[in-house]
């Protein structure tokens, strides 16, 4: 199928003028609903998304019967397509191709997996996995429901909120091993697959270590719900800046509300709030949580970065422990991983018995350089920690509910 950029009027494949508003689809980006990534393509279905940067696709991936993944069987993929009136524009071009840049040196469990970039007449369309589920904020909105019978109790369970905080923490820290920040941590970008498994998306406005120090002018990219006070303030941001948002993502699975939010403020005042104010304790929504949990909750919300969990796992043990939950294979397989993730790189067509070459190494893959640097992983020992930690939000999965 191909969509009018005018009018977004869907018509077949291969029509040249739009039926509603006259406008010429022959020159249209990815006319006809093809996107070429050369190894392979991939077909446009019907429309799962809008944002403000771009369209999102449902689409099928066919692999080129002579390429270098030749005989993997077709299968769905997210195709997001580049706005046209934005496509013009260097800085949002930057965004659009810094997320797949960020995307390609990721490879864990709990982040949508990177399929490719591709451009057609000057218009970008990212492909990426197709995760069958739904948001965690659609989670909690349908749960904060549930939990208006029973007020002060938790909206999501202690031990399903931890099942999903665990994955986004284990994503966050292959995310920051690699000197990535994420920037916009919340909920809505939390996929819940069917089967449990939790996949952060949307890496649309990450920096990359590149320009991770470098400081903007103007209101801040992200959501004011779930930023950091450093980050409102447009200063230099580390790791910690998305710790604090995850910390955010949990006070909301626990209490159904984000801690400066009350309903009745717009998105600057939040901003504000998150400069000036304290967050409420847990125990003003949840009178019987345990004070470790709010001794807990309050360190990870301090003002300043220094005050906080230096790192994802850290953050991860703290909660865990409040929470009175045993360790769980699934968050032993995600230190594991968290330990080696600088070593890991997707690399699915590498040798089952060696290392990928230097020369072949994707952006991001560390290369050996002597004692005391960081060592690539082997592919089969990659493979095995990654299934390590989706087998076992698989299995855990059956007693949460939804």
């Amino acid at each position: 199928m191909i969509t009018c950029p005018a009018c977004r009027t869907v018509s077949p494949p291969g029509t040249q003028v739009c039926p509603r508003c006259g406008t010429t689809l022959a020159a249209v980006p990815f006319a006809g609903g093809l996107v070429e990534l050369g190894w392979a393509r991939a077909v446009m279905g019907p429309v799962i998304g809008d944002g403000g940067m771009g369209t999102v696709y449902r689409g099928w991936l066919y692999y080129n019967p002579g390429g270098p993944r030749a005989g993997t069987p077709p299968h769905e993929v997210a195709i997001k397509v580049l706005h046209p009136s934005l496509s013009s524009r260097p800085h949002v071009r930057q965004l659009f191709q810094g997320e797949a840049q960020a995307l390609a040196q990721l490879a864990h469990p709990n982040i949508v997996h990177f399929h490719g970039l591709a451009e057609s007449h000057g218009q970008l369309a990212l492909v990426i996995e197709f995760v069958a589920g739904e948001s965690l904020d659609s989670v909690i909105e349908r749960n904060v429901r549930r939990a208006a019978a029973a007020p002060g109790h938790p909206v999501l369970q202690p031990a399903r909120a931890w099942h999903y905080f665990q994955q986004l923490l284990g994503g966050l820290a292959a995310t920051h091993a690699l000197g990535i920040i994420h920037r916009d941590v919340k909920p809505a970008n939390l996929l819940i697959r069917w089967d449990g498994l939790a996949k952060l998306t949307d890496f649309g406005i990450a920096r990359l270590p590149a320009d991770i120090a470098r400081t903007t002018g103007g209101l801040q990219p992200g959501t004011g719900a779930y930023m950091s006070p450093e980050q409102v303030n447009g200063q230099p941001l580390d790791g910690r800046s998305d710790l604090y948002s995850a910390a955010i993502v949990l006070y909301e699975m626990l209490t159904g509300r984000t801690p400066f939010d009350n309903g009745h403020r717009n998105e600057l005042m939040i901003r504000a709030a998150q400069l000036d104010e304290m967050p409420p304790p847990l125990t003003h929504f949840l009178p019987h949580a345990p004070p470790a949990l709010t001794m807990a909750m309050a360190r990870a919300l301090a003002k300043h970065p220094d005050h906080r969990y230096p790192s994802a796992i850290e953050l991860g043990n703290a909660f865990r422990t409040a929470l009175l939950i045993p360790e769980t294979t699934g968050w032993q397989a995600q230190q594991a991983l968290a330990a080696n993730a600088r070593g890991i790189a997707d690399v699915p067509a590498a040798p089952a018995s060696g290392y990928l070459p230097p020369s072949q190494a994707p952006l991001g893959y560390p290369v050996p350089q002597g004692k005391g640097k960081t060592e690539k992983i082997p592919v089969l020992e990659a493979d095995r920690m990654r299934a390590a930690v989706a087998g076992a939000y698989f299995l855990d999965t059956p007693s949460l509910g939804r």
